[in-house]
């Protein structure tokens, strides 16, 4: 027995790394194998709480945005059940909550309606169809590992749209927050415009409430960080708004949720019926990805875990298609559940899981106790959830770097709140890529001198170091790509470096910073030569990446130039061009600032050099 359980024992790390080979062999499909090892007894707990929380915050949401996608109310807590356990299990978040939003379901409505009647039995199915295919399209952009295309989202995008999102959930309950009635899906000005309206109608009870939860939620997660502070303060609130009467006060209360666990559905396969689909799918995908990985990242740059965004997709996709067949309709990562995740104290996915077995248990056990929970308790927590995912320090960081990124910043931030949430995202991320494309297509010259304080002899920035030149050679390094966007600023650029020193009539151009070049590059670069010659000039280059010089070779400038003006460093190439100099011009010069120059014509004299510095 002993020899066995010895055996047994010795077996385990084996078994272990065999899952692991597992693991990474097919992480797209079992990424949870990634962070078993977090699954202690701890990370647990706080994922239970966590958990706890969201699912309480889930039943009045669930409700509304169904209600919104034209859908029976139960519909929406369907939706984060499956479609939340599967979209943590396979993403790669680890607070990321999935589950009904209020983009996902304005345009769920708005193309299926337009086929079927809202509440019908024929409008569920194509819903569960649309949702069906929104998976299929998702899944597929993750294996084709498209998510790079999120890349582009740069980080003041992600700030910006956290800022406006974080205020328009705040917004939206400021309704419940101080007890007055406000439109529905109304722009944000609008909203507000409303809000200050009816303010003298404030109700005083339901502002005593919302208040009372919302300290009690931020002291206690103050003072005590390892307690569910949001869950306790949501307990408060309505014991609280039980002793001061309720809705006799007017405090409206959450109401009674039916017990019944999500029943299997099937979606409509219909050939006719799939093509009218097809387009609105597409449309609610592409929105759902954006909306999951902004959120996702949203939330990463505060927990600092890094997002595999193809990852994302695959999740997303798997989820909606299982979604699909639990009477779940289209989901995607919901930033108000998923900051309250985060603020709760969530460790691992294992807080999504935790949170819908906790919505499934509510409806089946404790279904009548959620009448007893006042709105004003869920505005009170969602408000303070709201509030910390404004990242205040990365936005007068950003402001204060670059005015680039700052004017990124407030153009997300402003169109998140004054157009839809989907194009505050899109007209960031164009944005972004305005600016990067100025930004590559601008590279830069910087002229280089040797610097003789140096031990090796280096060249630095002459814009730097007051350092002197050559007066007939130029040496100047280009700092960016040579592509079809930035050949004419370099064309341009060189042009008046040349025009300004017309009595150096040999330029060096140091190519290090040349990550790579095109045929325009190669063309431009032919046509400078030819236009440096026709002026009586020579044009170098060195240091060059291989890919460069590869480029160089096949495009036939390699030959243009001459295998005698490429060379491979900057001093075989200060040693090469030496002795092409004008010796007479040599003789009287008084700068001096090459080794070289020890040996040309007046070499005696070499002011640039130390006393005493070896030349060799």
């Amino acid at each position: 027995m002993a020899a066995g359980s010895k055996g047994e024992q010795c077996d385990i790390p084996r078994r272990e790394g065999r899952i692991s080979r597992i693991g990474r062999s097919f992480s797209p499909w079992l990424p949870f194998l990634g962070w078993r090892h977090l699954l202690t007894r701890r990370n647990l707990r706080a994922d239970l709480a966590a958990g706890l929380t969201g699912a309480v915050i889930v039943l009045p949401q669930g409700v509304a945005f169904a209600t919104i996608a034209g859908l029976p109310p139960v519909y929406g807590l369907y939706a984060a059940m499956v479609p939340s356990i599967v979209a943590a299990l396979f993403g790669s978040s680890f607070h990321l909550i999935s589950g009904p939003t209020t983009a996902i379901s304005l345009v769920v409505f708005a193309n299926v309606s337009l086929l079927a009647e809202p509440m019908t039995p024929e409008y569920i199915r194509l819903v569960l169809t649309l949702t069906f295919l929104t998976g299929v399209f998702q899944l597929s952009l993750g294996l084709a590992r498209l998510g790079a295309l999120v890349n582009f989202v740069s980080h003041s995008v992600v700030v910006g749209f956290t800022a406006g999102a974080s205020i328009l959930i705040m917004t939206s309950q400021l309704g419940h927050f101080l007890g007055i009635r406000l439109p529905k899906g109304e722009a944000f000005h609008v909203t507000w415009a409303e809000i200050l309206r009816n303010l003298p109608q404030t109700n005083p009870y339901v502002l005593a409430v919302a208040l009372a939860t919302l300290v009690a939620a931020a002291s206690i997660k103050a003072a005590r960080p390892k307690w569910p502070a949001m869950f306790v303060a949501m307990v408060l609130g309505s014991a609280l708004a039980l002793i001061l009467g309720g809705e006799e006060r007017g405090l409206r209360l959450v109401g009674a949720l039916p017990d019944s666990l999500p029943p299997l559905s099937l979606p409509d396969f219909n050939l006719q019926h799939l093509r009218s689909i097809i387009p609105g799918a597409l449309a609610v995908a592409m929105l759902g990805l954006a909306e999951a990985v902004s959120v996702a990242r949203a939330v990463a740059t505060r927990s600092q875990q890094r997002i595999n965004n193809n990852q994302e997709f695959i999740g997303q996709g798997l989820a909606n298609m299982a979604g699909a067949f639990f009477s779940a309709y289209a989901s995607s990562g919901s930033f108000t559940r998923t900051g309250v995740n985060y603020e709760s104290g969530a460790v691992t996915p294992m807080a999504a899981v935790f949170s819908a077995i906790f919505l499934a248990a509510v409806l089946l056990l404790v279904a009548p106790l959620t009448a007893y929970l006042p709105m004003a308790s869920m505005a009170g927590v969602i408000m303070l959830a709201a509030w910390h995912l404004i990242d205040f320090k990365a936005l007068f960081r950003i402001v204060q770097t670059d005015r680039m990124e700052a004017a990124t910043l407030v153009v997300t931030f402003l169109a998140t709140l004054f157009v839809e949430l989907e194009f505050a995202i899109y007209a960031g991320v164009i944005l972004s890529l305005l600016l990067y494309l100025k930004r590559t297509s601008h590279p830069h010259f910087i002229t280089l001198a040797p610097d003789p304080e140096s031990r090796t002899r280096s060249f630095a920035d002459v814009s730097q170091k007051p350092l002197m030149e050559c007066p007939q050679l130029k040496i100047i390094r280009l700092d960016g790509s040579i592509f079809f966007g930035a050949v004419n600023h370099i064309a341009e650029a060189l042009h008046e470096i040349t025009m300004k020193n017309s009595e150096q009539c040999h330029i060096l151009v140091v190519g290090s910073g040349i990550n790579f070049i095109d045929v325009a590059g190669c063309h431009m670069i032919f046509h400078e030569n030819h236009s440096l010659k026709l002026s009586g000039r020579e044009m170098y280059l060195c240091s060059l990446k291989p890919e460069v010089l590869s480029v160089l070779q096949r495009g036939g400038c390699f030959m243009n130039l001459g295998p005698d003006h490429i060379f491979r460093t900057k001093e075989e190439a200060i040693e090469g061009i030496a002795p092409r100099l004008d010796p007479e011009r040599c003789a009287c010069c008084s700068a001096r600032i090459f080794l070289e120059c020890v040996s040309l014509p007046g070499g005696a004299e070499h002011p640039a050099v130390p006393p005493g510095k070896d030349l060799s």
